[in-house]
């Protein structure tokens, strides 16, 4: 129950209440969710997307689909968690911008509380009016996870979610 109140205020963005990472964060629990956050910039020309997990879950998709350790709170090698987290990210998460698919760059990832936030960008995108997004962000490992996802563009905000087995959404402006 601890985990499940945890994680609601963590989405809600009530992270700054919760203690830090604790063991019973480790522990299987009953809510899986990703927020991914996705704003056109007309200043840079770019989509800026960030990719918010629940740094357990991450982990252990990360050591299951790579075959290795991973520890992205304290890395002994920070170089090869990226490129697992890029490789992972990139591979589960495509943007099309009025239509046309973009190219996704990898910019890095950081820990914060409970979660891991990953960071992308296209760029050469001076304006948009329609977003569609694939995703399939933790569906090999949970076959109840949800994808929330908030999408800005000319400071207007839209909002929705992908449940598992769903993998398109369209965002039009």
């Amino acid at each position: 129950m601890v985990i499940l109140i945890n994680k609601w205020l963590l989405l809600l963005g009530f992270s700054a209440l919760l203690p830090g990472k604790t063991p019973v964060l480790t522990a299987v629990h009953p809510f899986h969710v990703s927020v991914t956050e996705i704003e056109h910039s007309s200043q840079d020309k770019s989509l800026q997307v960030s990719c918010k997990l629940f740094t357990d879950d991450f982990e252990t998709i990360l050591a299951k689909n790579y075959k290795t350790k991973v520890d992205l709170v304290n890395p002994a090698n920070r170089a090869a968690m990226d490129s697992l987290v890029k490789k992972y990210l990139l591979s589960h998460l495509s943007v099309k911008a009025d239509g046309k698919p973009v190219h996704l760059s990898y910019l890095g990832y950081e820990h914060e509380k409970e979660a891991v936030y990953g960071y992308i960008e296209a760029e050469n995108i001076a304006a948009v009016k329609k977003i569609e997004i694939s995703s399939t962000v933790l569906y090999d490992m949970f076959d109840d996870q949800v994808n929330i996802f908030h999408v800005k563009v000319n400071g207007e905000r839209k909002s929705n979610r992908l449940n598992y087995p769903d993998k398109e959404l369209k965002v039009e402006f």
